[in-house]
């Protein structure tokens, strides 16, 4: 049996390899995709293609390791409670699911644009057009799956705060990082405009509290709780 200081710790390299390879993927497509502009979204595609590749690449190994980020906190924390913690799991699998699924309007995006095959049949327009519509597909699509970015962070908040590995606060910040990605999918969908301005100050307390958990998993992986009136003692 895997000791709970190794397993914090693999699940802090998971997440910040989730962290790295996901923020890097909407790096690249904040560079090249144009929103509202379909001429310019195909055009930069088009003489990016490696990077639009590579953007693909990092997205799907971000969402593979995020399963697996999943059942590694799984394994530390189910003794907690077991029904919070497949719950927890279950959230991280339906947006792995959706994610990656939603990444075929990414590579649908790709061929379109860097292949003369389909400029007969729709035009020079409707061919950046039709490109654009992939690439607006898979924006919305990965607004679908940060619902379950969020959830997940719910029952992964109870169980830091109720495991005793954590400081309490760590738990707090999950939670309300949870309905910060929450108010930001719903706002997007329902007044985008709206959405897309308070977008980074309702996401920062989940980012905030993300990159908390995992330098904790990293740097002091778990403390053991103590008896009342004795430290905890931090597990490196």
């Amino acid at each position: 049996m895997t000791a709970p200081p190794t397993l914090a710790r693999i699940a802090g390299a998971l997440y910040l390899i989730v962290a790295v390879f996901t923020i890097f993927a909407g790096l690249v497509k904040a560079r090249i995709v144009e929103s509202g502009d379909a001429a310019t979204t195909a055009g930069n595609i088009d003489t990016s293609a490696t990077l639009f590749r590579i953007g693909f690449v990092s997205e799907l190994v971000g969402a593979t390791v995020f399963l697996l980020t999943g059942m590694a906190l799984y394994l530390l924390l189910k003794h907690v409670n077991q029904m919070a913690a497949a719950a927890m799991v279950t959230f991280v699998a339906v947006s792995v699911a959706i994610q990656s699924l939603n990444l075929l309007n990414q590579k649908a995006a790709l061929t379109i644009a860097t292949g003369q095959d389909h400029t007969g049949a729709f035009g020079p327009a409707g061919f950046d057009q039709l490109t654009m519509l992939f690439a607006d597909m898979q924006h919305d699509g990965y607004l679908i799956a940060q619902t379950y970015f969020g959830l997940w962070l719910l029952p992964l908040g109870y169980l830091v705060v109720k495991s005793g590995y954590f400081p309490k606060v760590l738990g707090v910040l999950l939670v309300i990082g949870c309905f910060g990605h929450l108010a930001d999918v719903f706002a997007r969908f329902l007044a985008p405009d709206f959405g897309a301005n308070i977008s980074l100050f309702v996401m920062t307390p989940a980012a905030v509290a993300e990159l908390s958990f995992i330098a904790w998993l990293l740097v002091k992986a778990v403390r053991v709780p103590q008896p009342d009136g004795a430290q905890a003692v931090v597990l490196a």
